[in-house]
Formats: structure tokens, sequence, C-alpha cells
């Protein structure tokens, strides 16, 4: 019996501390394309993965995988600024990045978010709360295009427009663990935007994405901690912005907003959201989430220069989000 084509990158993987390394380029690509195309074996698929785990994928591995992803899909021509990823659920506090998008979005700048709900127990995903504030999913890229003409913001989720890779998302619960897909989804940007914004749960991580990124080609994004892994300022904790800007890497450290550590919420109720989006109710915590996020996107876009600037700009923002 003649050996499995994709036998060789489990291999190449998995050969012991001395023998295995880590893909180039083109083997993760080729790899990653097998994937999609399911030409390998699960238990192929579950041993390559979990290889990944154990040794952390490379700034080449990710941008192979990420490039057969891209090649993959079907990815639209729309009117798009902002990327932005939304893949790991919130369960301590309120998803407020959802009210920094839409403030976003009513200030004149164009969201496409993109996401995967359900996968980890416990937690609360975009695509649900958005669908109470009255931004339901799209279920199609024309869907998409038409909410982009009508509110500068749309959610499509992952299984909409790659179902291998949300397929993958769900063995989350069959490994135990979170597999290397839910580092690659942040950065496919399937709209081709000018623009990215990523998160991460844990902050060696961040170095990895911005690298992945500028191989991609991407000229402008941010890749940041966030609350709970999601594109949100934790307002508490001192920030380090890997940023993109024209091409090339800078780092940026701003200060935290505000002192002390929040307690885990007993329930996240979207009413509450809801109510402080239209500004019947007042959260002190929840305003710095939100209008730290927004400082971060336009400082991204080189509207604002630094943290403070930024802020300022993202208050403003906030408080005429309505006129």
């Amino acid at each position: 019996m003649s050996e499995h084509p994709f036998a060789q990158y489990v291999r190449i993987l998995g050969k012991g501390k001395t023998g295995s390394r880590s893909l180039n380029f083109e083997e993760a690509r080729d790899a990653f394309g097998m994937i999609l195309r399911n030409q390998v074996e699960p238990v192929q698929l579950g041993a390559f993965l979990m290889l990944l785990r154990v040794k952390e994928e490379s700034p080449e591995e990710l941008a192979g995988f990420v490039t057969a992803v891209r090649e993959f899909i079907d990815r639209p021509e729309l009117p798009v600024d902002i990327d932005w990823a939304s893949y790991a659920g919130k369960r301590r506090q309120h998803p407020w990045y959802l009210l920094a998008a839409l403030t976003l979005a009513k200030a004149g700048y164009r969201i496409v978010m993109h996401g995967a709900a359900g996968h980890t127990e416990g937690r609360i995903y975009s695509e649900q709360v958005l669908t109470e504030l009255g931004h339901p999913a799209c279920e199609n890229w024309q869907a998409a295009q038409d909410a982009l003409a009508k509110s500068n913001f749309a959610f499509v989720p992952l299984r909409v427009f790659c179902r291998p890779l949300q397929d993958i998302v769900d063995l989350r619960n069959v490994f135990g663990l979170r597999s290397p897909v839910h580092t690659l989804t942040r950065l496919i940007n399937p709209t081709a935007a000018p623009y990215s914004l990523q998160s991460i749960f844990h902050p060696a991580y961040g170095d990895n994405h911005q690298l992945a990124a500028q191989l991609l080609g991407q000229k402008n994004a941010v890749v940041f901690k966030g609350e709970a892994g999601e594109v949100e300022r934790r307002p508490e904790a001192d920030l380090k912005l890997h940023l993109i800007e024209n091409s090339k890497t800078v780092i940026e450290n701003w200060p935290r907003l505000l002192s002390g550590k929040q307690d885990k919420l007993e329930s996240l109720p979207v009413d509450y959201l809801l109510a402080c989006w239209k500004g019947e109710t007042l959260d002190s915590y929840g305003e710095l989430a939100v209008t730290g996020t927004i400082a971060i996107a336009l400082r991204m876009m080189g509207k604002a220069t630094d943290a403070e600037h930024a802020q300022q700009q993202a208050l403003m923002l906030w408080q005429n989000r309505h006129h």
C-alpha cells in the first residue's frame, strides 16, 4: 500500500524533538488546501491539528493556512473599510465590542464582522447578540451587501463562507481544547478590507499574528489581547498594540484606563446592552470598554496619532452615535 499524500505533513510535525520542524509557507498552504478539499483521513486531521497545537503555529504556517482558505472561498467585492474578527465569545463581561462596532458604523465606517458561535459552552457570541440588537446574521454575500448599504455593518458567520472551517471549529468539544483553526480564522479577512482588527487571548500570539498578517500583505492591521479574546479593550489592563502601519510593524504600549479589576457578572442580558446603546442606562466600565475599543480602531486607521488623541475622538463618536 502506498503512503497517503497527507502523511508527509503529519511526519514533518511529528518526528520528535530533534526531527520535527515547522512547515514552510508552501507546505502549509498545500496541507491546508487538502484539508479544505476533504482529501485527508479523520485520524490525520486530528493528529495534524494537535501536533500544531502543541508546537504552536509559526507566522509562515499561519500565512500558508490563510492563503489556502482565501483560495478556497469565494471572496466578494464589497465596499468594506474594516474587517472585524469575532470568534471567542464572552462569559465574564457584556460584549461591549459590539457597541463599539455599531458606533463606528454610525460614523460612516463600513464594517464586516465574521465569526463562529456555540463552540465553547457558557459563552455568548456575536451572532446571537447582534440578532437581538437588530442586526441578524447574513446568510450570503448579497445579504451582507444589503446590510452594508442599510447600516454600514454586516455580520457573516464562518459557516456561510467556509463550511469546512466551521466543521473543524465544531470539533472543539471532541478535542477538549481549541485547535489552530481558531487562530487562523481571525486572519482570513474574507472581503479584503484595507483595515483588519484582530484580538488574541494569549499575549504570546501577538507577534505571530502581526507577522502573519504582514506576510499576507495586510497593509494596516492591529492585534491585541482583548477581553476574553474578543476585539474589546480591557480598561483595567495596560494595552500592548501590535500594529501594521503602511506594511511596517509597530508596537505601542497604552496605559490602562481604570484601576482595579472587574468581577465576573452573573448574567449578560442583551436588554442591558441595548439600554446602554440607547442611552437609557449608564455603565462607566462599559463606556470605557466601548470607547477604548473605538480608539484602537481609529489609531489603526491613522485617524489618531496616539492613545490620548484616539480616546478623545472615540468619546466624541460615542456621545454622538445617535446624531
